[in-house]
């Protein structure tokens, strides 16, 4: 971050988990940042952290699902910081269920914000990265890209067509060498996500270890004002889920299918809920989650072991092609 001392960043999704630490990583003197999201009085408590920093800050509270709201966003933020160096496209949220139990609604709404919302970003900011002949869009997508995840079908829907939406419009600007779309995968990262989804499952939720800090891939987000990459993974689980559906993806899917179905067997129970999907979460929200320690149960220990032995095999199977001799 030294080469932007006065980078000028907007940031979706900004008022929890990876959007409020991205904000907080780049808080600095200097530093414009615009931070949006539905939930007003929490995008303004991490505004007054990023101020105390020495940020210059605003918050527009902004739906991303919401094509007109975005595009007035986007031209707030033009007005305010006099131009877009990074547009950091973060929103998201989920719903955990069977997939013909969770309601259609509840699948709508997950694929019209992780998915239409990041295409609403990019539609909004384009004109204006072309116009000032630069700028860096940062798709943060998730491994769920790459791998499917069983009792989260919409989800997954809205992430493998974010990764397609993004290697498209990579192909369309290409000819523009100092406009960048950059993609984030990182693995389960504690945040607040867990406990503000939608869930329809009757069961409490948790995530598989290990857990990733937000404020590392803030840290791997921010890095890329300075040194734009088209994929960036964050984690083992990341390279590991990838390299594993890649050689299996059909047996992938069943073993997390068989893993997260003797987890909800024997997990607390708990009442259906929306959760954040169709209205912000009440709180004011936080970077974590309080998800991140070390699994004590014989199940956390088990999808541990698991995770760990996909990553070892298809860091091994990757590394025995690309050094096989060619015919």
């Amino acid at each position: 971050m030294s080469e932007f001392p006065s980078a000028n960043v907007v940031v979706t999704g900004a008022s929890s988990g990876i959007g409020q630490a991205v904000a907080e990583t780049l808080a600095r003197p200097g530093a414009v940042l615009v931070l949006a999201a539905r939930n007003a009085d929490a995008l303004n408590a991490v505004a007054a952290r990023c101020r105390e920093a020495g940020a210059r800050v605003v918050v527009i509270p902004t739906d991303v699902t919401d094509a007109a709201a975005v595009r007035k966003l986007a031209e707030q933020a033009r007005i305010f910081a006099g131009t877009i160096d990074m547009w950091v496209s973060n929103a998201g949220v989920g719903a955990v269920g069977r997939f013909h139990e969770v309601p259609v609604r509840a699948h709508e709404q997950v694929v019209r914000t992780n998915l239409l919302g990041h295409m609403n970003d990019a539609h909004a900011v384009l004109p204006i990265f072309l116009d000032q002949g630069f700028g860096t869009f940062v798709n943060v997508i998730s491994v769920g890209g790459f791998c499917a995840a069983p009792y989260a079908a919409a989800y997954s829907a809205s992430k493998f067509g974010l990764r397609g939406f993004s290697e498209a419009l990579r192909g369309e600007l290409s000819g523009y060498p100092h406009i960048h779309i950059c993609d984030v995968y990182p693995s389960f990262v504690d945040t607040p996500g867990i406990s503000h989804g939608a869930n329809y499952t009757g069961h409490r939720l948790s995530a598989p270890p290990p857990l990733l800090d937000a404020r590392r891939v803030a840290a791997a987000i921010v890095n890329l004002l300075a040194h734009p990459k088209d994929t960036v993974m964050i984690g083992a689980g990341a390279w590991g889920g990838r390299l594993a559906h890649m050689l299996a993806p059909a047996t992938t899917a069943r073993i997390m299918n068989r893993l997260l179905t003797r987890y909800l067997a024997s997990a607390d129970t708990a009442a259906a809920t929306d959760g954040n999907l169709f209205a912000p979460y009440g709180d004011e929200g936080h970077i974590d989650g309080g998800l991140r320690s070390w699994p004590r149960s014989r199940g956390n220990r088990r999808i541990l072991a698991i995770v760990i032995l996909l990553t070892v095999l298809g860091l091994a199977v990757f590394r025995r092609r690309a050094t096989r001799p060619e015919d």
